[in-house]
């Protein structure tokens, strides 16, 4: 069977696969970048910045001496930014190593943020080595082919789903097979309406056969996103404002954001500004002022962001908690590499002047 499905699925890629950038290279350095980028976000969002990206840093020698706040510039928008801090230090691993990547997938994964599946995907497409690649499209895909209904993130499934693919990669083109199985999941066998009946591979399929396949994968439920309330402050000194920079580790980290801070339990919003920004920066603006507020959800958590307007007439920044600080003409401070919350706080003070 593993034959023929092969065999299938390497003859609809052939006909059917989308022209994408990434896809017209073997070199492993632009396939590790763009499945780097294409980690939990759709392929239309990646392919402006991977395009930027490569022009860049068309190198492993260029990327590990960039400068940071160059290249969270370049990242700003594409979200988990650990992504980015993670190529450069794998990027500078290599170039200390002599600039030669690693031909197989162990070698791949001593490298800082790669995994079982972009190893796996860098060393197949770009080595042809028969390496196994498992991401939400394939297990989606899998879960109906095979029928699997239990939950697909249960460590028993997953190590199942990651046979399967090892089974299917072994034979010719094995980059190929693991691209067609990416791309039917993305084109044909979505999470919603699968378009069963234009598959390559139906008439093996078992959730085909049985009629449900929309009801598969299963997946147990998730907890919901803890709500948190934090705040942040547009302070100007003499024309200029303050910005200062999260720690290279952890959330956002690396990004540059208003002054602030989360709130305590049972903290009013005036109260957590007038305690923050003495204590995260040593400063107390006068003359602040309430401008509302923003919402965003990071992966497990909503955040409710308040956002105030102050001025500040001396005094000196004392950090705690952030790595940097700048007082900027403010259309600096609107060019530096944010998060999405503070983009969203900026746009806010821009419609409430």
């Amino acid at each position: 069977m593993s034959r023929r499905l092969r065999n299938a699925l390497l003859s609809w890629y052939d006909a059917h696969r989308r022209d994408l950038p990434w896809r017209r290279s073997r070199d492993p350095y632009a396939i590790w970048v763009s499945e780097t980028m294409l980690q939990q976000t759709r392929v239309e969002t990646v392919i402006p910045y991977y395009e930027r990206f490569l022009r860049r840093f068309p190198d492993v020698a260029t990327l590990a001496a960039a400068e940071p706040d160059r290249l969270m510039e370049l990242w700003a928008g594409l979200g988990y930014y650990s992504r980015a801090r993670n190529l450069q230090k794998a990027a500078q691993q290599v170039q200390a190593a002599g600039g030669e990547f690693p031909s197989d997938a162990a070698g791949w994964r001593e490298l800082p943020g790669v995994g079982r599946y972009t190893a796996g995907a860098v060393t197949s497409i770009a080595f042809d080595q028969p390496e196994p690649i498992v991401d939400g499209n394939v297990a989606r895909v899998f879960s109906r082919l095979f029928g699997i209904r239990e939950d697909i993130r249960s460590a028993p499934v997953v190590a199942q789903l990651w046979e399967r693919a090892a089974q299917l990669a072994r034979g010719v083109r094995p980059g190929d097979l693991n691209q067609a199985l990416m791309e039917l999941g993305a084109t044909l066998c979505t999470p919603r309406s699968p378009r069963c009946l234009l598959c390559p591979v139906r008439r093996h399929c078992d959730a085909h056969a049985a009629g449900d396949a929309e009801a598969l994968p299963v997946k147990a439920k998730k907890a919901a996103p803890r709500a948190m309330e934090a705040v942040a402050a547009w302070i100007e000194r003499g024309g200029r404002t303050l910005a200062v920079r999260r720690p290279p580790g952890g959330l956002l980290g690396g990004l540059w954001e208003l002054p602030g801070d989360q709130l305590h339990p049972g903290e009013t919003p005036q109260a957590g500004l007038a305690r923050a920004l003495p204590e995260r920066v040593g400063i107390s603006p006068t003359r602040v002022q309430g401008v509302g507020h923003v919402e965003h959800v990071f992966t497990h958590r909503r955040l409710r962001l308040h956002v105030f307007r102050g001025t500040l007439k001396g005094g000196r920044v004392r950090l705690d908690g952030f790595d940097a600080h700048k007082w900027l003409a403010p259309g600096r401070v609107r060019s530096l590499p944010h998060g999405a919350a503070t983009r969203k706080a900026l746009a806010l003070l821009d419609a409430r002047p």
